[in-house]
């Protein structure tokens, strides 16, 4: 299994250290294990903890909870499983849209207040805020800090990010690859369609592998790792592309996931919470079905550049291995490549799947909701062809949904983590440098203070005057694309595909829950804020039958 793989080298690691890393480990681990009792005791002698609601203005810190000399509220953290909700309940607690907490030598300052937020991602503080934090899973992801949104400011990220807005994503390479991302969505129906005879579609697999498909078809220009598709007769995706997707998801999972070693470096290569093996085996998969596709495309490339001959990028792999420095040598490494397709691909499975399973889940508990989005796709595009992008446009209602899936049920819990590199104030409370601040998707989107009804599934709020309706939130009232110097570049592509995947989805069938099922659970997982078991709906085709027949 994928979080299972490990090496010899790995096993074997403790018996092979000399005698100072010995050492080094046994006080690690004597650290670690007073961390853990330290955790128990905190667990057992709740009352004994000092409040959260701080007393901070002026230029004083935020407030936060009490912590312990060296380690801060690293014991409080461990106790407190999963992070995200021990967070956001210190949030609830303290009042005031912003609390603190000391893990190890790092402030990290979570926000759920839009003001506050707008003033870490706009201004002056946009630049104090625009470096990220250096982790193990950071610098494996990012295959030594070479891609764009992952590395730390510096050149590198310049020249990353500068390479992905001009060329990767620039209009031109998106209006290229439309039909690539039409014949995706064909694909979805096709496949949607052979599962309806079934017991059920789950909307959640169905969902990410269609954004799976999407980025594969985009980035390296084939749907399938294999030379000939899975021989499962319904289109779906094989054994290959199955592991990919898990890939993908367990890289976000494990970006920014707390661990400890995040906030005490020293601690790296003893794996005390088990995260560097998990992201050892995530990095082998992805280099497994990645590799061999990125240095065959280097060397077709090569090889053009030497015949002095020059074709047209088919998609993102070309972009990339395509562009020359002013001497006309290769612009990018083979490494800076591999670190970018991770970067591309982990940022666009998760939003549009996520958003597409939950606004289903809420649609069939308000059918009216659903009725609305379907009559609308029904005004729009007809019931004679299948929406396309050029319909996007007009889908308001439909884009009102999705914003509402974003509001009320992010993926992520937190924004990545922004870290200060000066000392600055945010709301009037101090930030020193090296501080991490966080954005809190789930107090930004459910704060009541900012929306009325916070936990109801209401599109309508999202509808203006007359006006069109976008997936992007500014006021920064929720989180759905990133801003900011740091933020999400790939606004237009994200909306496309998440548009094309709830109305593909809206718009090609009549969706039910199964036999014996009242109302739909929108309860979320334990541990994430995903839902606690998949989506698996009852699906009947609603179009003339040509509609799902491949072109």
């Amino acid at each position: 299994m994928l979080l299972q793989e490990t090496t010899a080298a790995d096993d074997a690691m403790s018996s092979s250290l000399p005698a100072p890393a010995m050492l080094a480990a046994t006080a690690a681990a004597v650290l670690f294990g007073g961390l853990v009792v330290m955790a128990v005791l905190y667990r057992r002698n709740k009352a004994e903890v000092v409040s959260t609601k701080g007393t901070g203005g002026g230029k004083g810190l935020p407030p936060g909870p009490r912590g312990l000399p060296v380690l801060g509220n690293m014991h409080q953290m461990l106790a407190n499983k999963p992070v995200h909700r021990w967070l956001d309940g210190l949030l609830a607690d303290a009042g005031g849209g912003i609390v603190r907490v000391r893990l190890g030598p790092v402030h990290v300052v979570a926000i759920s207040c839009p003001e506050m937020a707008r003033e870490v991602l706009r201004g002056r503080n946009d630049a104090v805020f625009a470096d990220r934090p250096t982790t193990f899973a950071a610098e494996s992801f990012s295959v030594g800090y070479r891609s764009a949104s992952i590395s730390p400011f510096g050149d590198q990220w310049r020249k990353m990010r500068r390479v992905l807005t001009a060329e990767v994503l620039a209009p031109g390479t998106e209006h290229r690859l439309r039909a690539v991302r039409e014949g995706e969505a064909d694909h979805l129906v096709r496949y949607v369609r052979a599962l309806c005879g079934g017991g059920g579609v789950d909307v959640r697999h169905v969902a990410r592998h269609f954004c799976g498909n999407v980025i594969r078809m985009l980035t390296l220009g084939r749907r399938h790792f294999a030379a000939a598709p899975p021989a499962c007769g319904t289109g779906g995706p094989g054994r290959d592309e199955a592991e990919h997707v898990d890939a993908l998801f367990a890289t976000l999972n494990y970006l920014d996931a707390f661990c400890v070693s995040d906030y005490f470096p020293a601690l790296v290569g003893l794996d005390l919470d088990g995260h560097e093996r998990v992201v050892r085996g995530i990095m082998r998969t992805l280099r497994r079905l990645h590799d061999p596709v990125v240095e065959e495309r280097v060397e077709e490339w090569r090889q053009l550049r030497k015949a002095g001959e020059r074709r047209d990028p088919a998609d993102f792999l070309d972009v990339l291995a395509s562009l020359n420095d002013a001497a006309g040598r290769p612009l990018l490494t083979v490494d800076e490549i591999k670190a970018q397709i991770i970067d591309i691909m982990i940022a666009t499975v998760d939003n549009p799947s996520n958003a597409a399973e939950w606004a289903l889940a809420e649609m069939l508990n308000r059918p009216e909701v659903m009725a609305r989005a379907v009559a609308e796709l029904d005004a729009v595009v007809g019931r004679d062809r299948l929406v396309a992008e050029r319909d996007v446009r007009e889908l308001n209602y439909l884009k009102a949904c999705i914003r509402e899936a974003f509001r009320l049920h992010p993926y992520h819990p937190f924004n990545p983590p922004r870290v200060a590199m000066a000392d600055t104030s945010v709301a009037g409370y101090a930030i020193p440098k090296g501080s991490q601040v966080i954005l809190s998707r789930v107090g930004l989107g459910r704060n009541p203070n900012v929306w009325e009804d916070p936990l109801e599934f209401r599109p309508e709020r999202h509808l203006l005057d007359g006006g069109g309706v976008s997936l992007s939130e500014p006021e920064l009232r929720f989180i759905s694309f990133s801003t900011g110097r740091r933020g999400c570049p790939g606004l237009s592509l994200g909306t496309v595909i998440t548009v094309m995947l709830l109305g593909r989805l809206l718009q090609g069938f009549d969706w039910s829950a199964p036999p014996g099922v009242g109302r739909v659970e929108l309860r979320e997982a334990a541990t994430s804020l995903v839902r606690v078991e998949p989506l698996v709906l009852r699906a009947t085709p609603r179009l003339p039958a040509h509609l799902y027949e491949a072109k």
